[in-house]
């Protein structure tokens, strides 16, 4: 059966999401237009930066469908000067661009790759409560979901937004990357009395989530987190992960207030709080809606992460 959209251009088509994203589309048996700032691979479509003045309409001819993954991510050392303002040029201003253009040009269905952080910092969510950003990064996707909600509404076209969690597998950079160093390395950490918890989203389950809400029935919701089901502690994860490594767990159990008082004494107060802090979201909407199901379990999906991580070109560099 073909797909009922036969081309869909993918913004960030060479990002950690973008890669996964664009080889199931073509599994799938759509036609993929890659819009990318510089030329990376035969078939890319030069577009430039993400911005108040990208022209889209070449890449756009004849797309049935716009996921749009491209955005300024989260930094831990920023560098701009107004961090706000930079974020808000690339991903509202920039996104706004994108899709009034796409609705100018017929398309039918936009989707929008959010995040969790629209709703905050920590906390335990579902679609029903009041988004409140705390950073850039999150106003930022907050005030672009507002635009294009607004924009579907006066144009017509169908809108959805997905708000994933951290997002892991092959492919995956930093923190994420960093922990699997140290767990792979066996340095033993002082986590071991973590009680929190964090969703967390495996590449190929957002992608498999992707796929179903780029075809999910016109009067079903439109905004839908996304994570692999039940939340996990990081004491379980780091276990979990040195189980997929097949190396030892190697954890200290220290208080969660001096763990702060040595991350703060470090400049290291932020990657703290989200070790220590909880962060989670509800995909029960999802799931009803659209009959879903995350088809990779946690353990399923660190496994292929630590195949990948040790199959890498790089993972001598990492070692």
């Amino acid at each position: 059966m073909s797909p009922p959209y036969q081309k869909v251009l993918v913004t960030g088509p060479h990002g950690f999401v973008g890669t996964h994203l664009c080889s199931r589309l073509e599994k799938g048996g759509y036609s993929v237009v890659r819009a990318v700032r510089h030329i990376r691979a035969p078939g890319d479509v030069l577009v430039g930066d993400l911005e108040s003045q990208t022209d889209w309409t070449g890449a756009l001819t004849g797309c049935d469908a716009v996921i749009h993954l491209a955005a300024r991510v989260h930094v831990m050392r920023e560098t701009a000067d107004h961090p706000l303002d930079a974020f808000r040029q690339a991903n509202v201003t920039g996104t706004l661009r994108l899709a009034h253009q796409a609705a100018q040009a017929g398309v039918n269905h936009f989707l929008f790759m959010s995040s969790l952080k629209v709703n905050g910092e920590a906390g335990h969510f579902t679609e029903n409560d009041s988004p409140a950003p705390q950073d850039p990064y999150g106003i930022s996707k907050w005030e672009a979901e507002q635009g294009l909600h607004e924009l579907s509404a006066r144009t017509g076209m169908r809108l959805t937004v997905l708000r994933p969690p951290l997002v892991y597998g092959p492919g995956v950079g930093g923190n994420f990357l960093r922990l699997m160093q140290l767990v792979r390395k066996g340095v033993p950490l002082p986590l071991g009395a973590i009680h929190n918890e964090r969703s967390l989203v495996y590449v190929g389950n957002l992608v498999d989530a992707a796929l179903a809400a780029l075809n999910r029935p016109a009067q079903s919701k439109s905004t839908y987190f996304v994570t692999d089901g039940a939340p996990v502690s990081t004491t379980e994860l780091i276990r979990q992960m040195a189980n997929a490594f097949g190396v030892p767990t190697r954890l200290i159990s220290i208080p969660d207030g001096l763990i702060h008082l040595l991350a703060n004494g470090l400049g290291q107060g932020k990657v703290a709080d989200r070790l220590l802090g909880s962060l989670t979201a509800s995909s029960d909407a999802l799931c009803r809606d659209l009959h879903w199901a995350p088809p990779t379990s946690l353990k399923n999906g660190l496994e292929s992460a630590a195949q990948w991580y040790l199959n890498s070109s790089s993972t001598a560099v990492f070692l």
